[in-house]
């Protein structure tokens, strides 16, 4: 891990790591998302069968690499984060479902790679990209800038698969979105603000903040302008959606 990395202080988290204690993560991000699993398998069925090397940015606690890795027997992933105990807390479960010599972690921040590509050490020549999470942590210009890298890195019919919280469209929809949530909290026996109540203090981190949505429409755009000439929604369920293409 990187000499610069540095924990945050009491209940800070950096952006993407949600909640102080990584070990906490896999249980509350549910308790937080409804269909937290079902977008993460929409977006492993939206890769190609003959993939061979896929990158992952913001790779988390690991949960998106494990359905990866048991999806696709022969495939290598690059998963990066800029969090050392997620990638801690990630590498020790990739180690005790045996996929250890099929996954490779690298401390960095995407934002960083998005600027340029040779500083963040990341690298090129991949099958598919994909992310969860993490994305909507960037400004738009950043994300803007991180979709023509990411396009810039693909092979020739590679995909790039999205899976992320986007900004309401209307104040509507904002109110709609809101209701699902609190409703999700109830039928679980809680409420939405004691389960927020176990989120982390998020601080700044390199390129990325708290939340910086922006509308489903509106990133689409950028992919179609970064040079993806195909992009689609598989998957949207109130403000989470998955969206990418090749």
């Amino acid at each position: 891990m990187s000499e610069n990395s540095a924990f945050t202080r009491d209940n800070e988290v950096f952006p993407g790591e949600v909640f102080p204690n990584p070990a906490d993560f896999d249980q509350l991000i549910r308790q937080l998302l409804r269909k937290y699993d079902e977008m993460l398998d929409v977006l492993v069925k939206c890769i190609p069968a003959n993939v061979d090397r896929i990158l992952e940015l913001g790779c988390g606690t690991g949960e998106l690499s494990l359905k990866l890795l048991n999806r696709f027997p022969t495939v290598q992933i690059i998963a990066v984060d800029y969090s050392p105990r997620m990638l801690q807390y990630a590498q020790e479960k990739i180690r005790v479902a045996g996929y250890q010599q099929r996954w490779i972690a690298k401390e960095a921040d995407f934002g960083e790679w998005a600027n340029n590509s040779q500083t963040a050490n990341i690298g090129n020549n991949f099958d598919a990209c994909v992310s969860s999470l993490a994305i909507h942590h960037l400004t738009d210009e950043m994300k803007l800038k991180l979709f023509q890298q990411i396009r810039h890195s693909l092979n020739p019919g590679g995909v790039f698969w999205n899976a992320d919280p986007i900004l309401p469209e209307s104040e509507l929809m904002k109110t709609v979105y809101q209701t699902a949530r609190e409703e999700w909290a109830i039928e679980q026996g809680s409420t939405l603000t004691e389960i927020r109540s176990q989120v982390g203090k998020s601080v700044p981190y390199g390129y990325s903040s708290p939340d910086r949505l922006a509308t489903l429409e509106a990133q689409l755009q950028m992919l179609k302008t970064s040079g993806f000439d195909r992009v689609a929604v598989p998957w949207k369920y109130y403000n989470l959606a998955v969206f990418g293409g090749n």
